[in-house]
């Protein structure tokens, strides 16, 4: 497996990519617009909230299996002030190519450059049975809360940096890209050109 930071070229395929990983019944129906939303939040993501550096693909005999890409959060305090923070997502892998360590690899690759770049921690919402072995545990244990101030298995977070969370507590803030109400009907006209 080779990972690589993502290229404009890539572009198409990645979106191609990330409809495919998420286009099941189960996310469609709860999505209420018989389509994923996921290849929508990408494409935005790499225009406002993305983070460039941190965009990757996975390939596999020179074909693009998996994507990762990062974008720009904050903790609101409640003393008003920010404290800026690394959220991901999606991460996507081929459907024929799950649960091989694809999106495993690219976890991987993608937090250890994130260190690198000195960015302090990882919050995020994902499945709390896979996320743990990397590294990750409860939002809550930090004191950080979702947006609307609630906490449930599913928010989690990582420090990068020793201690970077130690003194924090707050509400955490991502993009509105990830908000399917507020994007629904965008998501429903993008999604045109790939059917």
């Amino acid at each position: 497996m080779n990972i690589r930071p993502e290229a404009p070229t890539d572009w198409r395929i990645v979106e191609e990519l990330t409809r495919a990983a998420f286009d099941n019944p189960d996310r469609t129906s709860r999505s209420e617009i018989d389509c994923p939303t996921e290849h929508y939040m990408v494409h935005q993501l790499r225009q406002h909230d993305g983070i460039m550096e941190l965009n990757f693909v996975a390939e596999l005999d020179e074909q693009i299996v998996g994507h990762i890409i990062y974008s720009h959060a904050h903790i609101l305090q409640p003393n008003g002030t920010k404290v800026d923070v690394l959220n991901f997502g999606p991460l996507s892998v081929l459907p024929q190519c799950q649960r091989k360590g694809v999106g495993g690899a690219l976890l991987q690759h993608s937090i250890e450059k994130a260190r690198g770049m000195g960015h302090g921690a990882i919050l995020f919402f994902g499945h709390p049975e896979y996320y743990p072995k990397f590294g990750f545990e409860p939002a809550a244990n930090f004191g950080i809360t979702d947006r609307n101030g609630k906490n449930y298995p599913a928010f989690m977070a990582m420090e990068l940096v020793q201690g970077y969370l130690a003194d924090v507590s707050g509400k955490f803030i991502e993009s509105d890209i990830y908000n399917d109400e507020l994007n629904r009907e965008k998501v429903r006209e993008y999604d045109k050109q790939f059917r």
